[in-house]
Formats: structure tokens, C-alpha cells, sequence
């Protein structure tokens, strides 16, 4: 699709502007292309697990995980998350506000900014 609008930009608008924008159109596909492509690799992440201790994992498709911690200041708003992972590829994750049910959205903020989730106080029994 990219290729054949960089063909009609390229047609409609000759010389040098129309040329540039229609590289600029296949750039933005491969861009595009790749990005999807990263989506379904082994090691994309496939699912954020908050354990009872207050630490995060980012567990990927191939069954690995590394820990996870937010990361404070403008990382954490009512909009997104964003997460830092501690794997060998210091990559990071955006979590948005429509990638999770707004229950789910809510304790994943409630974590980034508190370090835990709601539940008992400590020393007080369950009900």
C-alpha cells in the first residue's frame, strides 16, 4: 500500500519534493512492516506479572521473563505506563490506557507509583 501511494505521489507531484515524499512513503512502510514484524518475535512481550512481593515481570513469547520496574516522573500518568525492563537488551515498555481493561489499567498504575497493589495492610489477617 505504501508503495503504490509513493507511486501516485510521485506521479501527481514530479521533481524533487514529490520524489523525497514518495522515499519518505516506502520508508514509513518498511517502518511499518518492521514494527509488526518485532510484534510476533520471540521476544516480545506477551504479558506484565505483578507478584505478591511488589516486583514486576515482563514475560516474553518464548517463555522468558526479566524484572520490570516503572519508570517515575512523566512515565506514569493516567494515560500510560511506562515500564523499564531489566533484560540484557535494556529495552522498555508503554503501556496505554486502551491496551487493558480499566480495572487492570488501574492496579498497573496503583503499582507503578506505589510499588504494590491494594490488598491486606501488613499485620492485618484476611478476612
Amino acid at each position: 500500500m505504501h508503495a503504490v501511494a509513493a507511486g501516485s505521489v510521485a506521479a501527481v507531484a514530479p521533481g524533487p519534493a514529490g520524489a523525497a515524499l514518495a522515499v519518505l512513503l516506502v520508508a514509513l512502510g518498511a517502518a511499518a512492516a518492521w514494527d509488526r514484524a518485532l510484534l510476533r518475535g520471540c521476544r516480545s512481550p506477551r504479558a506484565i506479572e505483578i507478584l505478591g512481593s511488589g516486583e514486576a515481570l515482563l514475560v516474553f513469547a518464548d517463555g522468558k521473563a526479566a524484572a520490570a520496574r516503572a519508570v517515575h516522573g512523566s512515565g506514569i500518568t493516567r494515560h500510560w505506563v511506562a515500564l523499564a525492563a531489566g533484560s540484557p537488551m535494556r529495552r522498555s515498555l508503554l503501556v496505554t490506557s486502551g491496551m487493558l481493561q480499566p480495572g487492570p489499567f488501574r492496579l498497573l498504575r496503583l503499582w507503578a507509583v506505589w510499588g504494590r497493589v491494594p490488598g491486606v495492610a501488613p499485620g492485618q489477617l484476611p478476612a
